[in-house]
């Protein structure tokens, strides 16, 4: 069974600067890529449930919108409610599985940052379009995310607090690149945040 070939670890965490706290670290031993579907529990230091916390991701392990492929992969977890704070851990059940329709590379996709002429920017600039590098030899599909982080105290993980998409499904060729305009919300968000608290741009594999 798909289900039975996947495995996580949850890292809070990294303690490496430019790393993303909070991250579900996904490992699939199956020679396909999978779509799963993902129910949380938030539990405590003492690996007691925390009940009033409601966790969700970024990139959609919880809804069936990340394709794992073989090998590593993870998904960025927010966490909700009373007790937010106190997450040390997360138990996470697999409800389903399913093959992938587009399979997913070996590698992340990495993104850049383009002003309106094409030309590379920071992140953390008005930018007007994403630039989708994909290593692989195979065509991949991705969706990006805009992420608004949060400042918290020394001890407290940092976590996501403004989710915007950027485009929809984005095909990336083999060994090729694409180029995403930010429209829409999107452009209302960078317009919004540029030149203020930290973001990232990410894309992660989708369907």
């Amino acid at each position: 069974m798909l289900s039975k070939a996947l495995s996580f670890r949850y890292v809070g965490d990294y303690g490496v600067d430019e790393t993303m706290n909070q991250q579900l670290e996904i490992q699939n031993d199956s020679p396909v890529s999978v779509v799963p579907v993902l129910p949380f529990e938030a539990l405590d230091k003492n690996d007691q449930v925390l009940p009033q916390v409601k966790v969700s991701t970024i990139y959609g392990s919880d809804r069936g919108t990340l394709v794992a492929p073989w090998g590593a992969s993870a998904d960025i977890l927010r966490f909700s409610g009373s007790g937010a704070h106190d997450v040390a851990d997360v138990r996470v059940t697999v409800r389903r599985t399913a093959i992938a329709r587009i399979p997913a590379g070996a590698h992340d996709v990495t993104t850049q940052a383009l002003d309106s002429r094409g030309r590379e920017m920071s992140r953390f600039e008005r930018f007007s379009a994403v630039r989708l590098t994909n290593e692989d030899d195979i065509p991949v599909s991705v969706r990006i995310a805009y992420i608004v982080w949060d400042q918290p105290p020394k001890g407290v993980t940092q976590q996501a607090v403004e989710v915007t998409a950027i485009g929809g499904l984005a095909k990336v060729p083999a060994h090729g690149t694409a180029v995403v305009p930010v429209t829409g919300e999107a452009a209302a968000a960078v317009a919004r945040n540029s030149n203020g608290p930290a973001v990232s741009i990410k894309a992660y594999n989708s369907q």
